[in-house]
This record gives structure tokens, C-alpha cells and sequence, in this order.
């Protein structure tokens, strides 16, 4: 049984779950935001809808989150959590903040549909975006390092899809704005950005067939011994002793996911050496795991063991070259893009020549 209160509410966007937005763009993608600063004014100020239920005989002793999403099946199970976090949801007159709480025949609930950071992510703002190429069905694109590329915990705004929403009226027209893999927040360089579903949804099956070519340049620590190139084929998991990290993983005692690059060595010096790496796999952190893996974790890049370093502050690395067939055409598009200044100071620092982008060829 349930009763609506009816005034105006803004929340979750109609038909974005964040959770399946975000489901298979793990290439090299960021676990966690940043400390979430962000204040709830904002929604405190908006009006909101409230629902009242009673809990039926069917649904004793069942699980109040699984209980709300029978109760508002509209909305992803996510956004209801979210809820629960910022105590908008009641049992029986008190705040009910705990997803396993038992509920009872004949209690009350109430549940204030609020607008949430995540529901309100999707908005489109005004922030510059440097595209290498454009035409009808896609864009290429410049990411810096520090910029975001999908709204997540502690970054809700300010990210590249924001700026795409505000940039294209294409792009509010498709998922997740037409983005079909991401950088970590920290990597720079080239991204492709899909700008009708025709091409999004050629880019999605292109780059689950390995069609689409990644490279990426990376300093790594310690210099180069051995093979100039060498083929790592290394399941991903998370970090069994740290979940904030991802690891190499035994696939027959922890989850996980295969994935394999290929590191060839272009420069070494006494203390790291410029290699190239291509990705065949598209994991969450999969060059900076499989960088360590090989004992030469990535200057600057501290959860893998990396050392801080005064010409860089974050992992070095930075997608210098990609190459795809055109999702509508099918013309062979590649692009190159000369490594960041903090990339380059990071070279001399170290003594490591860069003789501009290497593999110009597809």
C-alpha cells in the first residue's frame, strides 16, 4: 500500500543508471573520487516528492533496501542506497539508514525523493575541451591529466562528460554523453568520443573486438633490463589486501579479469626508462599494474610503488597515439599527440630523450 505526497521533485534523470553507465568503460579508469566536498544545499533547498508505503505481510523480515526497490522500482537501486545515505528514507518515524535492516509487517515507511549528486551529475556546464577531430559521428579529444572523465564520488561536476553535455547537443542525446572508454583522472591524451548512436555503438563493438589500437607513452622506474619488449598476459583483479588498488590476480583463487599489454622499451637511462605500451585489454589500472608487475612501476604513481618526483606529480603517462577504423566510414583514422609539459620535464629530469611520437604507422 503506498501514498504520494505530489510537489515538484528533481531526481534521478530518467533513464540514466549510473551503475550500468558506468559498466564496461574500465580502461584504465579511476576506483575511487576524492574526498566528496560537495555540500547538500543545494538539495535541501529543491522541493522534493514523499512517499509513504506499509509494509505488507509478504515483505516481513525482508531487507529494507530490497523492500524500496519494490516500492519504487523507477529508480535504480543505487539512487535509493544514496537516499538511505543522507537520511531521507524513515521506518516508523526514524531515520533508517541501514540497507540490511529487517523490516516488519505493518511498518511505516517513508521515503523523500530527494535530488542526489549522482542524480543531478548529468547536467551539462561550460568547461574548454581540446578536440584534435571532429565530424558528424565522432570526436577525438585531448584529455589533461586532472580532469575527470565520468562523474563519480567526489567528482560530480567538472568532468568531461559535463563538458561534452555543454559542448554538443548531440551528446545529451546519447549515453553517457557518447563516451565509450575513459582515462584515469591522473593519464592524459587521446580519447575518442562518440557523437551519434550509429558510431557509439560501432566504437563499443570495435573495442571489445580489438580493433581499436591504444598506445601509451610511460616513464617507469629503474632502467630496462632484458628483452627491449616484452608481452605481459596478467589476469586484473582487486587488490585482495587492498581494495582500493587493483593487483595481478590467480584467477583460480580471486576474481579477476585477463589482460595483457605489450612494453617495448624506447629509451633507458640510469634510473627509469620511456617505454611504449599497448593495450589488447582494457582494465581498470592495467598499464600501471602490469608496469609494477614487471618491477618498473610508473614515476609518480605511489599505489603502485612508484616514487614521487618534483618534475611530475601524478603517474606519467599519457595515451600519445590511437588508431581505429571510422565506426561510419570506415576510413583509417589515426591520431598522435606529443606528451604534456610535466611529462617532458619529467624526461629531462631523468635524462631521457623523446624523439617525437614513435609508431606513425597503423
Amino acid at each position: 500500500m503506498a501514498s504520494k505526497k505530489k510537489t515538484p521533485a528533481a531526481v534521478e534523470q530518467p533513464g540514466v543508471d549510473f551503475e550500468e553507465a558506468s559498466a564496461g568503460l574500465d580502461d584504465n579508469a579511476s576506483l575511487a573520487g576524492e574526498q566528496d566536498t560537495d555540500t547538500d544545499e543545494d538539495n535541501e533547498s529543491a522541493a522534493v516528492e514523499v512517499r509513504d508505503f506499509v509494509v505488507s505481510v509478504a515483505q516481513h523480515a525482508v531487507r529494507l533496501d530490497k523492500v524500496l526497490a519494490e516500492f519504487v522500482p523507477e529508480f535504480s537501486r543505487s539512487y535509493l542506497q544514496q537516499l538511505q545515505a543522507a537520511g531521507a528514507v524513515a521506518l516508523n518515524g526514524k531515520q533508517a539508514m541501514k540497507p540490511a535492516a529487517k523490516v516488519a509487517a505493518g511498518d511505516l515507511l517513508r521515503v523523500e525523493m530527494r535530488p542526489t549528486q549522482q542524480s543531478q551529475a548529468f547536467k551539462a556546464e561550460d568547461l574548454p575541451i581540446d578536440v584534435v577531430y571532429e565530424d558528424e559521428h565522432l570526436l577525438v579529444v585531448n584529455k589533461p591529466a586532472g580532469l575527470v572523465v565520468h562523474p563519480a564520488a567526489g567528482n560530480w561536476s567538472g568532468t568531461l562528460l559535463n563538458a561534452l553535455l555543454g559542448r554538443d547537443e548531440q551528446a545529451r542525446g546519447l549515453p553517457r554523453a557518447g563516451i565509450v572508454h575513459r582515462l584515469d583522472k591522473d593519464t592524459s591524451g587521446l580519447m575518442v568520443v562518440a557523437r551519434s548512436r550509429q558510431a557509439m555503438d560501432a566504437l563499443v563493438r570495435m573495442i571489445a573486438a580489438r580493433e581499436v589500437s591504444r598506445q601509451y607513452l610511460a616513464i617507469g622506474q629503474r632502467p630496462w633490463v632484458g628483452s627491449p619488449v616484452r608481452h605481459v598476459n596478467a589476469p586484473i583483479g582487486r587488490d585482495p589486501r587492498n581494495r582500493l588498488r587493483m593487483a595481478v590476480v590467480e584467477l583460480d583463487r580471486n576474481p579477476g579479469k585477463t589482460a595483457q599489454t605489450d612494453i617495448e622499451v624506447l629509451e633507458n637511462g640510469a634510473d627509469g626508462c620511456l617505454v611504449r605500451c599497448t593495450l589488447h585489454t582494457g582494465r581498470t589500472h592495467q598499464i600501471r599494474v602490469h608496469m609494477a608487475s614487471v618491477h618498473h612501476p610508473l614515476l609518480g604513481d605511489t599505489m603502485y610503488g612508484g616514487l614521487p618526483n618534483e618534475a611530475i606529480s601524478r603517474q606519467a603517462l599519457h595515451a600519445f597515439r590511437l588508431a581505429f577504423p571510422h565506426p561510419v566510414t570506415g576510413q583509417e583514422l589515426v591520431f598522435l599527440c606529443e606528451p604534456p609539459d610535466d611529462m617532458r620535464a619529467a624526461l629531462d629530469f631523468w635524462g631521457l630523450r623523446y624523439n617525437g611520437a614513435p609508431g606513425s604507422s597503423v
